[in-house]
C-alpha cells in the first residue's frame, strides 16, 4: 500500500467514527489494566459481562487485592483461563499497592513487569489512559494489516514496528482503535465484508468478497 492509499484509509475510518474508543467496560485506569489483562484470548463481551460485578464489589487495587484468588476466580470464572488470570489480577494489584501507590504507572518497564501485562497491554494503557501513539496489535490488526498490504509483517513485533513507521502521524493516536474495530466488524477473519467496506478501493486484498452472501 503506498503513502497515499494508507492516508486515505485513515482518512476514511476517521470520518466514520472521529473518537473511537475501546469496547471494554471502566471508570479508572486500574479497571482498564486489569480489564485488558483479562480480554487475552476473550472477548470484550465476555470480560464486560464478568467485570461489572467485579468493578461493582472491587474496583480498586487495594478491594482486588483483598479478595484474594479464589474470591475473585469466582467473579471472573466466565472467561478463559480465569484462574491464570485470576492470580495474574491480584498480584497485580499488590505490586501496583507496593510499588505504585495503588496507581497505574506511565511506563513502559514498569508496566510489563507487572504479571499477565505484555506489551500489547501496555501498549493499549500507554494510549487509552495516557494518550501515548502506541500501536498494540491484536489479532484484527495483525490481520488486517498483512491482508489489505498497509504493513505486512511475520508476526505481531514486525507488524507492530511497520505500523508505528508508516501510519501518519495524524492519525496515530486513535489508529490501532480503528483498525481494530474495522477488523472486529468488517474485515472479519473468514468472510471479509468487502461489499461494505469503506476502504475497499484502497486495500490490496485480492479476494474480494463483492457481493453480500
Amino acid at each position: 500500500m503506498k503513502p497515499a492509499q494508507r492516508a486515505e484509509l485513515f482518512r476514511r475510518l476517521a470520518a466514520i467514527d472521529p473518537e473511537p474508543r475501546t469496547e471494554l467496560e471502566y471508570a479508572t485506569p486500574f479497571q482498564l489494566l486489569v480489564a485488558v489483562i483479562l480480554s487475552a484470548q476473550a472477548t470484550d463481551k465476555g470480560v464486560n459481562l464478568a467485570t461489572r460485578a467485579l468493578f461493582r464489589d472491587a474496583p480498586t487495587p487495594e478491594k482486588i487485592a483483598a479478595l484474594g484468588a479464589e474470591r475473585l476466580a469466582d467473579y471472573i470464572k466466565t472467561i478463559g483461563l480465569y484462574k491464570t488470570k485470576a492470580k495474574n489480577v491480584l498480584a497485580t494489584a499488590r505490586l501496583l499497592l507496593e510499588r505504585h501507590g495503588g496507581a497505574v504507572p506511565r511506563d513502559r518497564a514498569a508496566l510489563e513487569a507487572l504479571p499477565g501485562v505484555g506489551r500489547k497491554t501496555a501498549n493499549v494503557v500507554l494510549n487509552v489512559v495516557f494518550g501515548e501513539p502506541t500501536m498494540a496489535v491484536d489479532t484484527h490488526i495483525f490481520r488486517l494489516a498483512n491482508r489489505t498490504g498497509l504493513a505486512p509483517g511475520k508476526d505481531v513485533a514486525e507488524v507492530e514496528k511497520k505500523l508505528l513507521k508508516v501510519v501518519p502521524t495524524e492519525f496515530m493516536l486513535h489508529a490501532h482503535h480503528w483498525l481494530i474495530l474495522h477488523g472486529r466488524y468488517v474485515c472479519k477473519a473468514r468472510k471479509p465484508e468487502c461489499w461494505r467496506c469503506v476502504v475497499r478501493d484502497v486495500c490490496g486484498y485480492k479476494d474480494k468478497y463483492d457481493v453480500q452472501p
